[in-house]
């Protein structure tokens, strides 16, 4: 059986500094799914704490992060093409080198090429919520999603969740809160303040404009 994807491919136009990051950006900071497993130590030339994104979308928090913390390493995955490009082109324009980057699937990532107990941080800000009650099953935060990434965190690893939709952080704390091996830093057990770490993008100061919420949860792998 086909598995189900949490994410619709879309076909987008490449604007030229997109292509450009696709172009020049890739070779040097491009990894491809089909060399499977790697030595991130090997890939970045260092040790250092290792965060990985699940979709960064056009890459401007990633970007924002990794300049603001060179001492650390991201892996960013995204499968749409205008966001990857627009991300090299950023890491190229900022003279970036703690970025590396997968177009494809970020399960598959996880599940192919990094190792068990690697990992500092895993980031999902802003997953589709996908609202309507019949796909709820396509939402990326599920048991098994929990338990997968809860195998590549290092113990004492957080995955850290935003959603601008207050439903979907209902479901992510329904499936965290009972995922073996993790406890929620949340002092209430349900949502954190946003953590400085987490930069604020365009879309969100114009949701907080608007009234919308936007809530933040952080889970810490235990064992």
């Amino acid at each position: 059986m086909r598995a189900i994807k949490s994410f619709v491919m879309r076909a987008g136009r490449m604007t030229e500094c997109q292509q450009r990051g696709i172009d020049l950006g890739w070779p040097q900071f491009g990894l491809e799914l089909a060399d499977g497993a790697r030595d991130f130590d090997a890939v970045f030339g260092r040790q250092a704490p290792r965060t990985f994104e699940i979709g960064f979308g056009m890459g401007h928090s990633t970007l924002d992060m990794a300049a603001a913390a060179p001492e650390q390493d991201f892996i960013g995955v995204e499968v749409h093409k205008p966001g990857v490009g627009a991300l090299l082109n950023g890491v190229m324009t900022q003279n970036l080198s703690n970025i590396r980057v997968y177009s494809c699937d970020a399960l598959e990532v996880l599940r192919q090429c990094v190792a068990d107990a690697s990992l500092d941080r895993v980031l999902l800000y802003f997953p589709d919520p996908w609202h309507k009650a019949r796909h709820h099953k396509r939402r990326i935060v599920q048991p098994a999603f929990a338990e997968l990434v809860r195998q590549k965190l290092k113990v004492g690893g957080v995955l850290h969740m935003a959603t601008d939709w207050e439903a979907y952080a209902e479901h992510m704390l329904e499936v965290m809160n009972v995922a073996p091996g993790y406890r929620n830093q949340a002092a209430d057990g349900r949502c954190v303040e946003r953590p400085a770490e987490r930069p604020v993008t365009k879309f969100e100061r114009r949701g907080e404009r608007l009234g919308h919420g936007v809530w933040d949860l952080k889970f810490e792998r235990v064992d």
